[in-house]
């Protein structure tokens, strides 16, 4: 073990509890990558002037506005940069150490938005797409894979929960900075300002502290440590090494269920809002209206249950994490996978006959409840991966092997909202009315999560000459085995408190929001 990770290698009696909150805290930063959009709007008219005409035009020039399909190049950017990220210095991290690895995801992350702000305030787009698109992506995915590896490495008992604490984090970074980000624009906010590289500043800076504490909070446990009264899955041991695991079958056959699984989901959940207004109308405000008749107040109303949708199946994505993650424990990996894939093909089937058949369809209700069902198995798949990957390859370098995995999203966030706003605009283009041109697609995402169930079910466990010894692993000591940790009650309660706070803050915005749609 290399002198980094030796300095922070835990002592005898550590409690291991005070290790999730440190991820939760990295996650919770870096997870604000899902909210940026709150920014489109107000760029799209920071110069209230013409919007530019052309991509290149916006890259360098400082006479027009930006429009936002321009824009969301950064959203794609930070999931291609980090897939990229994570796969080129996966190994890199696990050798250096969760700690150091943090820092530099702190850098990045917080340097990138702090680039993108001086971006916004020179109205320069390229620096804009370098600085939070490109430095900040190198930031997401070494933010990503650090806090999960080590959380891993301290619940080999329960690698489900694990991931799942962490990645229900990053879930819910954008539920607590878009409400954060908006104020904040408020409050700075002038005649001739929109308030927004103010905002991304500040941001960047409380995220540095987050994140910074966060990075000097990791531990590793010692070689040969064990949870209290499991020597037999003590730290260390046999492991399937990077090169060799990316090799196998078994590691393309989950790289194919994340894609596929992603793919189904986040195309369908980048367009939630105007899908149920298209799809229900005036139902969503208790009229008879269709989309296409909508009035000003009529799409007022439906923007705002389309937000109350946006926020409610953002808590189940949120949930889904933790729930799905944990429950990988009591089943198993491949059969969790199973059935969320099973179930999520059933449930385009269920919605299908609605957005075949138009504005006299079922109930509101059960189409808000199939797509809750369905947001929390795309947060679900994301979690449980993680300990799927210890399972088939083992501890020891799983935070290498889970970084050349997330190339899997970087694709699947190109292709899922690809495949999904072709073939909307493609349906519109010939005709077809609103309320039924989700159903093709529909169909299309059911195909997707089956060839991932296929996919799923051909996984198999690695073979057994793949795998080779740990020489860092040493023999459990025995007074480490069966003896329970004193639980550090005060310091739990500090560290857990600081990240559930605001956490618990940006849940209540986003009840808020859910409660305009549920009312109806």
């Amino acid at each position: 073990m290399g002198n980094s990770q030796s300095r922070i290698t835990a002592p005898p009696g550590f409690d291991r509890w005070l290790v999730p909150p440190c991820a939760l805290a990295v996650h919770l930063c870096i997870g604000m990558a899902y909210g940026f959009s709150v920014f489109w709007l107000p760029l799209s008219r920071a110069l209230g002037g013409s919007a530019c005409t052309r991509l290149t035009e916006a890259l360098t020039s400082t006479a027009c506005d930006w429009r936002v399909s321009d824009l969301v190049w950064v959203y794609t950017l930070f999931f291609v940069v980090l897939g990229l990220a994570a796969a080129t210095w996966g190994g890199w991290v696990e050798r250096i150490g969760p700690r150091r690895a943090g820092l530099v995801a702190a850098a990045c992350w917080c340097g990138g938005i702090a680039v993108g702000a001086l971006g916004v305030f020179l109205h320069q787009l390229w620096l804009l797409w370098l600085g939070a698109g490109v430095l900040g992506g190198i930031g997401l995915g070494i933010g990503y894979i650090t806090p999960v590896s080590t959380l891993i490495k301290w619940f080999p008992d329960r690698r489900g929960l694990a991931t799942g604490m962490a990645i229900m984090g990053f879930g819910g970074g954008a539920m607590v900075g878009s409400p954060a980000a908006d104020r904040l624009m408020a409050a700075f906010a002038g005649p001739n300002e929109m308030g927004v590289w103010q905002a991304m500043l500040a941001l960047a800076g409380v995220y540095a502290l987050f994140m910074t504490a966060g990075a000097l909070g990791f531990r590793l446990p010692a070689p040969g440590w064990a949870p209290p009264g499991k020597a037999e899955i003590a730290a260390g041991g046999r492991f399937v090494p990077l090169g060799v695991a990316t090799r196998t079958p078994q590691f393309w056959l989950v790289w194919c269920v994340l894609l596929l699984n992603v793919s189904a989901s986040i195309g369908i959940i980048g367009l939630a809002s105007p899908m149920v207004q298209e799809i229900f109308g005036g139902r969503l405000f208790g009229e008879t209206v269709r989309f296409a008749n909508f009035t000003n107040n009529h799409k007022a109303a439906a923007a705002a249950a389309g937000a109350g949708f946006v926020g409610f199946i953002s808590l189940f994505n949120i949930a889904g994490r933790f729930f799905w993650a944990s429950l990988s424990d009591r089943i198993g990996r491949k059969a969790m996978y199973v059935a969320i894939l099973a179930l999520g093909a059933a449930c385009y089937g269920i919605v299908l006959p609605n957005a075949l058949s138009g504005p006299v369809a079922a109930a509101l209700p059960l189409f808000v409840a199939v797509f809750a069902l369905l947001a929390s198995m795309y947060g679900g798949g994301f979690a449980a991966v993680p300990a799927w990957l210890a399972d088939l390859f083992g501890t020891k370098q799983v935070g290498a092997i889970h970084g050349r995995l997330l190339t899997a999203w970087s694709t699947a966030g190109v292709l899922g909202p690809l495949l999904v706003a072709y073939s909307r605009d493609a349906r519109l283009a010939a005709g077809a009315e609103r309320e039924t041109v989700y159903g093709p697609i529909f169909l299309m995402l059911a195909g997707l999560l089956t060839l991932g169930l296929v996919a799923a079910l051909l996984v198999r466990p690695v073979a057994a000459d793949k795998w080779v010894e740990d020489a860092d692993a040493r023999p459990a000591l025995p007074a480490t085995i069966g003896t329970a940790v004193p639980a550090a009650w005060g310091p739990r309660l500090a560290v857990w408190g600081a990240v559930l706070a605001p956490l618990a803050w940006g849940g209540w915005f986003t009840v808020q929001k859910a409660i305009v749609l549920l009312a109806q």
